[in-house]
């Protein structure tokens, strides 16, 4: 599944889904975010790029409940939103994989994509696990997003890093989610695999998912996104649409070779 440039340009702007206004968050004496400013929009890959250090994952985690910002707002979904935990930017729609995936290794594929999301029966003290409609729910989930994973019956722990990310991802899009946060997605891949991965997160857009997809990989940031937003020492310096820019310019904003 590919998209060509060409394509990418016919593709019509969606709708805000995510803007943070003027977002600071100091750690002490540490400016970890400076009044930084990106929209996100609906049906959309967006990418957020720059240097390590540069403040990408912390404006990730504010928007994902794991911090709070001292200034600024976040609107989601048209509303201005406070997440004060994960689980609060879950349920309003926000899923995150992180580099570290959180997935248990010995658990199975559909134990995972289930993880706290347990599936439950009877009432009171007298519940039970509904297993075999987890087990035919993430076969459902496997199968839409068409993931190169083996059976859901399978044990993470045999599961090679892509068939991992796959089920990761999976696991983010199939709850309902609007917002899928990646960061890193395909840093500890091969080449193979690594194209697999992209083909899921181009699927995810043409499933209506929004995207915020975190890479150091710029090849890949102009394949894949529409929007590129662009951070340095703590800032927000320059938003680009992906078909209007070059990897050569994102290099030079991120450097600051090139002002905004």
């Amino acid at each position: 599944m590919t998209t060509t440039s060409t394509e990418q340009q016919a593709r019509p702007m969606g709708d805000v889904l995510l803007e943070a206004q003027g977002v600071s968050l100091s750690f002490g004496s540490v400016r970890a975010l400076a009044d930084v400013s990106v929209q996100v929009r609906a049906g959309e890959i967006t990418a957020l790029v720059g240097d390590n250090g540069a403040g990408k994952s912390t404006l990730v985690r504010c928007i994902a409940g794991v911090h709070t910002a001292d200034e600024g707002t976040i609107r989601f979904d048209g509303e201005v939103v406070a997440f004060h935990a994960p689980d609060q930017a879950r349920n309003a729609g926000i899923e995150t994989v992180h580099q570290n995936l959180a997935l248990v290794e010995d658990l199975t594929v559909w134990q995972n994509l289930y993880l706290n999301r347990e599936v439950t029966g009877g009432f009171g003290p007298f519940t039970y696990l509904k297993k075999r409609a987890m087990r035919s729910g993430a076969q459902e989930m496997v199968s839409k997003l068409a993931v190169n994973v083996p059976a859901v019956t399978s044990t993470v722990r045999r599961l090679s890093g892509g068939q991992r990310q796959a089920v990761a991802i999976c696991r983010a899009a199939g709850f309902s989610s609007k917002l899928v946060i990646m960061d890193e997605p395909t840093a500890a891949l091969g080449v193979q695999e690594t194209a697999r991965v992209e083909e899921l997160i181009l699927r995810l857009r043409h499933e209506g998912h929004a995207v915020l997809l975190i890479s150091h990989n710029f090849d890949q940031v102009m394949r894949l996104s529409d929007q590129v937003w662009v951070m340095r020492a703590g800032r927000c310096v320059a938003g680009r649409r992906t078909v209007e820019t070059s990897g050569e310019e994102i290099v030079g904003l991120i450097t600051g070779a090139i002002s905004q």
